[in-house]
């Protein structure tokens, strides 16, 4: 294993502490917590919050900010963060109306969010939440029952964000990511897998010439592996998948996200969404919104995912436009 850190075990927090270092002036971290809170002044208006495992930068931390999250809670890489930081990150984001709780799809990161909830609803902080799960490739994975939540959660923390940021109620909120979430779909690939510090090997291992169609943002296995293919053709697999998924018509209205997993150059994504752009013009696809790049990573996997929004609302289309002060957005 070769990677730029000092002991395996510090990644996380000394990573936290470069971050808050680096961006002070947008965000700090929370004193005794792996917590991500934005500086900004309290207005009376709901929060929102993340959290899950880190090595998935700049997902959740890099979306704190003006517009977006409150705050982010990042657990140990790979590993839900516990009940107990959850609960801190819901009374630092708190400013009276509420905390609203972005949740990934998977069985650690909702059992330890809702007992958060638990917990501050006992100290009088009214929280609801939305559990995201995006991702089409598979049903019921190695930490997961239903479908997992990945790329598709940063447009979720975008177009609740924009909510929030207008001075939507808490169950306003509740009602928007109700309705939204069931229309983001995702499906990646894998060239090869993701190494985690604490382990220092891979958590699969592709074949020199093989990809893996389904993968998820830990490693979880996907569901079919073929010969390394030209980018049309990566395209036309993920694009029909998505297009089935959604029984999408022509004249349709969607956004499209394209996300690198850690270790793939942006060349590549750019080349894959010169596919994807000609495959969603043949089927008459409208594409009004359109973002790439590394958002929701896999630590040093290389692949990608794509995710399209249905933009049943153009309230969702006019969020996703808004500008916003973060990391990474």
């Amino acid at each position: 294993m070769k990677k730029i850190l000092n002991q395996p075990t510090d990644v996380v927090t000394e990573m936290l502490d470069g971050l808050a270092y680096v961006h002070n002036d947008l965000v700090h971290r929370v004193e005794g917590f792996d917590i991500i809170a934005r500086n900004e002044e309290k207005s009376g208006k709901v929060a929102l919050i993340c959290g899950g495992g880190s090595g998935h930068e700049p997902s959740h931390a890099g979306f704190v900010g003006e517009g977006m999250l409150s705050a982010a809670v990042c657990g140990a890489v790979f590993t839900s963060p516990t009940p107990d930081q959850v609960l801190e990150a819901i009374k630092e984001a708190d400013e009276g109306a509420g905390v609203f709780m972005v949740i990934k799809n998977y069985s650690g990161d909702i059992m330890n969010f809702e007992m958060a909830q638990d917990m501050a609803e006992m100290e009088g902080i009214d929280v609801a939440s939305v559990v995201v799960d995006d991702d089409i490739a598979v049903e019921d994975s190695l930490y997961t029952q239903g479908k997992r939540g990945v790329a598709g959660t940063i447009l979720v923390h975008k177009i609740l964000g924009h909510a929030a940021r207008h001075g939507k109620s808490l169950q306003e909120i509740k009602a928007i990511a109700d309705e939204l979430v069931p229309n983001i779909h995702t499906v990646g690939l894998a060239l090869s897998g993701a190494t985690v510090p604490e382990v220092g090997k891979p958590g699969f291992v592709l074949a020199e010439d093989e990809i893996e169609f389904g993968i998820g943002i830990h490693g979880e296995p996907g569901y079919r592996k073929e010969k390394m293919q030209p980018s049309k053709a990566l395209a036309t697999e993920l694009v029909d998948k998505l297009i089935e998924s959604f029984d999408a018509k022509s004249g349709e209205k969607y956004g499209v996200l394209i996300n690198g997993m850690g270790a793939t150059p942006l060349m590549e994504q750019y080349v894959f969404a010169n596919d994807v752009a000609k495959l969603l013009e043949d089927k008459g696809i409208e594409v009004n919104y359109k973002k790439l790049g590394n958002y929701m990573t896999s630590i040093d996997m290389a692949g990608l995912s794509l995710t399209l929004i249905k933009l049943e609302n153009q309230e969702w289309l006019e969020a996703l436009n808004s500008d916003v002060t973060t990391i990474a957005w």
